[in-house]
C-alpha cells in the first residue's frame, strides 16, 4: 500500500493506494469519528462492494443509500434521497458519509456531506479508474444543472481517499478508456516525462496491468495532490487540471448528461485544446500530433460528435465556471507538460478551431 498526503493544514488528508484495501477494517475505520454512517452507492456498484463495505462497518450505525446509476442522476431529485435518508435515521453532526462508487457518486455524496447539518465527515472509496486518479481528489463536490455540468456545489475536502486497485477489473473496457483520459491529462499538463512514459505504456494500461497502473494512479494523484495544495480552491493554478474540459462539458451539456462518459469528452477536449494550442503557434503540428495520437491509443474519441458545430459550443462554453466578466478562459498547452489558464486567443482562432471540427 502506497500513502500519499494532500497538504491542506488542518484539512488534510491521505490518499491510500493499493490492492484489497477495501478488506483492511482498520484502515477504514481509523477514519470513522462518530457511530454512526451512511454509505451512498448506485444500483452497479451495490451489488459488486456494498455488502462487504458493510462487514467492515458492523459496529456502527450504517444507512445504506442506492441511486440510480449514470450521469444522467447527477441532479437534485437524486441527491434529496441522500438527505431524506440521512433525516429519516436520525443521522448527527458526527455521522461520517461514505462515498462507494465513480465520480458521480463521489461528487454527490460530498456535496451532500457539504450541506447536511451544515457539513459532516465523509469518506471518498472511488471504484473507477477516471474516480481513482481525479474527482476523489481535492474536494470539489456537486450536481449538474441542465444549462451547464457541475454548476451546483462546493469545495469540501473528504477525511481520507481510499483507493483499491482490485476494484478495477470489473470494470469495462470503456470505462478504463474513460480513465486514462485524465490519466494523459496529468502528463499534458505537468509531467512530460509520464506523458512519455504513457505512451510506451498504452497498450498494457488498457489491459490492466496491475503494476503499471497502481504507478500511474500514484503519479496522477500526486500530481493533483501538489496542485490542489497551492490553489484549494482554483483561483490560480488548479484550473490547468481542466484541459479540455470545458470543450468537454459542453460536449456532455449538449450529448445529455451520459451519453457520452465524461472521460469521452474530455479526450476529444483535449485533442481540440492542442489543435487551439497549435493554431496559436505554441505547440507545433508533431505536438499536436502526438497528444491526439496518444488520446486514440487509449481508445477515446480524438472529435467531438456528429452534428455538433461551432455555435453549439460556443453558446454551452460562454457558461463555463472559467468565464470571468464575461471572458472565456482555457486550458491550453505552451508546450507539452506545460499548460496555462488563458485568456490569450482571439474569437477567430478559436472559430476556426471549432469549425475545424465539425463533421
Amino acid at each position: 500500500m502506497q500513502c500519499l498526503k494532500v497538504d491542506l493544514a488542518d484539512r488534510s488528508y491521505p490518499i491510500y493506494i493499493g490492492a484489497g484495501i477495501l478488506s483492511d477494517e482498520a484502515l477504514l475505520q481509523r477514519h470513522i469519528a462518530g457511530r454512526q454512517v451512511c454509505v451512498v452507492t448506485d444500483d452497479t456498484v451495490a451489488p459488486l462492494y456494498l455488502e462487504s463495505l458493510l462487514q467492515k462497518l458492523s459496529g456502527y450505525r450504517v444507512t445504506s443509500v442506492v441511486l440510480p446509476t449514470g450521469e444522467a442522476y447527477k441532479n437534485w431529485s437524486t441527491l434529496q434521497q441522500v438527505f431524506d435518508a440521512l433525516l429519516a435515521e436520525r443521522h448527527d453532526r458526527r455521522t461520517t458519509l461514505i462515498a462507494l462508487g465513480g465520480g458521480v457518486i463521489g461528487d454527490m455524496t460530498g456535496f451532500a456531506a457539504a450541506c447536511y447539518q451544515r457539513g459532516v465527515d465523509f469518506i471518498q472509496v472511488p471504484t473507477t479508474l477516471l474516480s481513482q486518479v481525479d474527482s476523489s481528489v481535492g474536494g470539489k463536490t456537486g450536481i449538474n444543472h441542465p444549462a451547464g455540468k457541475n454548476m451546483l456545489g462546493a469545495f469540501y475536502q473528504p477525511k481520507a481517499v481510499l483507493i483499491d486497485t482490485d476494484s478495477l477489473r470489473t470494470l469495462p473496457e470503456r470505462e478504463v478508456s474513460a480513465g486514462l483520459a485524465e490519466i494523459i491529462k496529468y502528463g499534458l499538463i505537468r509531467d512530460a516525462d509520464f506523458l512519455a512514459w504513457l505512451e510506451r505504456n498504452m497498450a498494457a494500461l488498457r489491459a490492466l496491468d496491475a503494476s503499471l497502473v497502481t504507478y500511474a494512479i500514484e503519479r496522477s494523484c500526486s500530481i493533483k495532490a501538489e496542485v490542489v495544495a497551492a490553489d484549494e480552491r482554483e483561483g490560480g493554478v488548479r484550473a490547468i487540471l481542466n484541459l479540455g474540459h470545458t470543450f468537454g462539458h459542453a460536449i456532455e451539456a449538449h450529448q445529455g448528461y451520459g451519453s457520452w462518459l465524461h472521460g469521452e469528452a474530455v479526450g476529444a477536449g483535449m485533442a481540440m485544446a492542442l489543435d487551439l494550442s497549435c493554431r496559436l503557434g505554441w505547440i507545433t503540428d508533431a505536438e499536436r500530433n502526438r497528444g491526439v495520437a496518444l488520446i486514440s491509443a487509449a481508445g477515446l474519441p480524438a472529435v467531438p460528435p456528429n452534428g455538433m458545430v461551432a455555435a453549439d459550443f460556443e453558446r454551452l462554453m460562454s457558461v463555463d465556471k472559467k468565464v470571468l466578466d464575461g471572458q472565456l478562459r482555457l486550458v491550453l498547452l505552451r508546450g507539452m507538460g506545460e499548460a496555462v489558464v488563458t485568456a490569450e486567443f482571439t474569437a477567430d482562432a478559436l472559430r476556426q478551431c471549432l469549425v475545424g471540427f465539425e463533421q
